[in-house]
C-alpha cells in the first residue's frame, strides 16, 4: 500500500514546539533560568529551538551555534547575523509546525495507491480537496470502517502529548503502517478559527511532504494566520506533491480561476515592486505579500512574508511605504487608507483615511512616498503630481513631478534613497529605475494657501 515505513511526527504550535516529549518548548519562556546559570530565558529557548528544528547537538557541543542561527535566519529570510536579535526571537515564537526544517523525507515516504480513505468533517474534506485538485489522488470518506487516514480531536498522553490550550495544536504522521498518515488535533484548542489552514499543512505531511523554504508555500514551517489571505496551495506545494503522485488530468480546468501563486523572485526580469522604503540601515522592497531586505553589511537579499515582521497589521499589495525617522514610525499606504506603526506595533486609531493627511477628495491613493531624513519632510507622489508633507501638515498645492524631476516618467511606482545621495525611482513595467541627485528645491515646491 505504501513505501517508506519510517514515520515522522509533526507538531503544529502557536508559539514554540516541544523540545522533548515531557517538556513543551512553549513553556521555556515562562520558566526562569537556573540561579547559577548565566543563560537568559531567550538563550535557553534558542538552544531548544535549534536542537529541535536544526539538528543542533547540545550534548557534544559539536555544532557552531552561530552557524546554526545563521542557517535558521536564512531559512526565514532574516539577516544572517548569527545573533539572537529581537526580530529573530519574534520569528521563533510564531505559529509553526514542529517538523524539522532540515530533515528531508525524500520521495520514498508516500502512498502508492491513488484512492485513500479517511474519516473527515466538512472543513477537512475542503482541505483535502486542495490536494486532490492537483493530483490523481481520490479521497473517500468512511464513517464506520477502518480508514487509511484517521483524524481525531484528542486530549491524550501518548508519546506525543498535547499541552492544553495554546502551545502544540496538532500533529501528523507521515505515510506508513498503523498510525501512518493520521492527524491529531488538540481538543483543548479553540478551533473556531485557523482549523482550515492548520489542516491543509498537516495533510501535506500526511501525504509525505516535508517542509519548504519557500515563504509563500503552505508547507513553509512558520505559518501565519493572516485573516486577509485565503489559504491555497502555492506553485511550490503543487510542484512537490505532483512529484510524488503525478498530475490530475483536470488540473488546468480545476485551477484556472485561481492558479497556484508563485513566490516572486528578485531575478525575474519582469518583476516590479509595489513599494520601497528605507528602514534603519536597510532597504525594503515590497511585492504582493512578500518583501526583500537589503542590508549594506550582507550580500544576501532573501524574500520573506511581510507578516513575518508585521503580523496581522500590515496589508499585502501596498501602494507606498516610508519611515519617518523624526517620529520613529513607519507608514504604510494601500488604497485610501494608511497604517502607522511604531516599534512594529500599530498605533491606536489606525488605519485612517488618507484625507486626514490633507489630501483632497479627488486623491484616492498614493503611488509612492519619499522621506527626506535630514530635512524631516516627506514627498508624496500621486499620478503626475507631488505633495510636500511636514510636521503633520500638507503644505500648499501639489507641484508637477516633471517640474521637480525632469525626465522622470509618471506615474511613479516607488521611490527610495540610495546611499543617502541618490533618489531611485522605480517605474512599471519591467522594473525600470532612474537615479537622480538628492537635491530638491523645497522653496520652489512650497506654496502656502491663504
Amino acid at each position: 500500500m505504501f513505501t517508506g515505513l519510517n514515520k515522522t511526527v509533526c507538531f503544529w504550535s502557536k508559539s514554540a514546539p516541544p523540545p522533548s516529549v515531557s517538556t513543551p518548548l512553549f513553556h521555556a519562556l515562562a520558566q526562569s533560568a537556573p540561579v547559577d546559570s548565566d543563560m537568559s530565558i531567550p538563550v535557553i529557548f534558542l538552544q531548544e529551538y535549534l536542537r529541535h528544528f536544526y539538528d543542533d547537538d547540545l550534548t557534544t557541543g559539536s555544532c557552531d551555534k552561530k552557524t546554526k542561527v545563521q542557517e535558521m535566519q536564512r531559512y526565514f529570510g532574516l539577516l544572517p547575523s548569527g545573533e539572537l536579535t529581537e526580530e529573530t526571537l519574534a520569528v521563533m515564537k510564531k505559529p509553526r509546525c514542529g517538523l524539522s526544517d532540515v530533515e528531508q523525507v525524500g520521495e520514498t515516504v508516500r502512498w502508492t495507491k491513488k484512492r485513500i480513505t479517511l474519516k473527515a468533517q466538512k472543513v477537512f474534506r475542503r482541505a483535502w480537496k486542495l490536494w486532490s485538485n492537483v493530483t490523481p489522488l481520490k479521497f473517500r470518506n468512511r464513517i464506520m470502517t477502518v480508514a487509511d487516514i484517521d483524524i481525531f480531536f484528542y486530549n491524550h498522553n501518548d508519546s506525543s502529548p498535547f499541552d492544553g490550550r495554546g502551545g502544540v495544536l496538532a500533529h501528523a504522521f507521515m505515510p506508513g503502517l498503523h498510525i501512518g498518515g493520521d492527524v491529531h488535533f488538540d481538543s483543548d484548542e479553540d478551533w473556531s478559527i485557523n482549523l482550515f489552514a492548520v489542516a491543509i499543512h498537516e495533510f501535506g505531511h500526511a501525504l509525505g511532504l516535508s517542509h519548504s523554504s519557500d515563504s509563500g508555500a503552505i508547507m513553509y514551517p512558520a505559518y501565519n494566520f493572516d485573516p486577509n489571505y485565503e489559504p491555497q496551495l502555492s506553485f511550490d506545494d503543487v510542484k512537490n506533491i505532483q512529484k510524488l503522485y503525478g498530475v490530475n488530468p483536470n488540473f488546468t480546468s480545476l485551477t484556472s480561476k485561481r492558479p497556484p501563486p508563485k513566490t516572486p523572485t528578485k531575478c525575474d526580469p519582469y518583476l516590479s515592486f509595489d513599494a520601497v522604503t528605507e528602514l534603519h540601515q536597510e532597504v525594503l522592497f515590497f511585492k504582493d505579500r512578500f518583501m526583500w531586505r537589503k542590508h549594506p553589511e550582507f550580500e544576501e537579499t532573501r524574500v520573506s512574508l511581510i507578516s513575518s515582521l508585521w503580523p496581522d497589521t500590515v496589508p499585502a499589495n501596498l501602494d507606498a511605504v516610508y519611515e519617518n525617522t523624526w517620529e520613529n514610525v513607519v507608514v504604510f499606504f494601500k488604497g485610501n487608507q494608511y497604517w502607522m506603526l511604531r516599534q512594529l506595533k500599530l498605533e491606536e486609531g489606525f488605519p485612517r483615511s488618507i484625507s486626514t493627511l490633507g489630501f483632497p477628495s479627488r486623491i484616492k491613493s498614493v503611488d509612492a512616498a519619499l522621506h527626506f531624513r535630514d530635512e524631516g519632510y516627506t514627498v508624496f507622489f500621486t499620478g503626475d503630481e507631488c505633495w510636500r508633507y511636514e510636521q503633520r501638515l500638507m503644505e500648499g498645492s501639489p507641484m508637477s513631478v516633471e517640474e521637480q524631476w525632469p525626465e522622470i516618467p509618471t506615474p511613479i511606482d516607488a521611490a527610495v534613497f540610495y546611499d543617502g545621495t541618490y533618489i531611485t525611482f522605480l517605474l512599471e513595467p519591467f522594473k525600470m529605475s532612474i537615479s537622480h541627485k538628492k537635491k530638491f528645491n523645497p522653496t520652489k515646491f512650497t506654496v502656502h494657501l491663504h
